[in-house]
């Protein structure tokens, strides 16, 4: 299964608006429990979120559960917030082939600084 750069922001985006509690589930639309739980799991060992392995038999798939952001994963979040960086981060992913959770919150980074000099007229370092 490949990494679903909008599944991880829409997890991430779920996750922060639960209310805490012993882990999280998630549905989300036209995702399916597979896909969810797969970039949970990543998520989790990205840092991003604390998940916890919920499967019950070691036959079927792998079943992951978010329990809470953590520190890293807000601020990735906080940097793809914004419904034009995240575009324009995925775009400029897009065409520099990159697939990596932490460069895309690098270029996330840097596109909002982008914005914030066109919108404001700040340079920011």
């Amino acid at each position: 299964m490949k990494l679903d750069k909008d599944l991880v922001r829409e997890i991430l985006l779920a996750v922060e608006a639960s209310s805490p509690g012993e882990s999280i589930t998630l549905s989300l639309e036209n995702r399916t429990d597979q896909e969810i739980s797969y970039h949970v799991l990543l998520l989790h060992e990205a840092g991003l979120l604390v998940g916890q392995d919920a499967s019950v038999l070691a036959d079927v798939f792998a079943v992951w559960k978010a329990k809470r952001l953590t520190y890293k994963g807000h601020e990735f979040l906080d940097t793809v917030r914004d419904g034009e960086v995240w575009r324009r981060t995925k775009a400029g992913a897009e065409k520099a082939g990159v697939a990596s959770l932490g460069l895309i919150f690098e270029l996330g980074k840097s596109v909002g600084k982008q914005l914030i000099k066109e919108r404001l007229g700040i340079d920011l370092p």
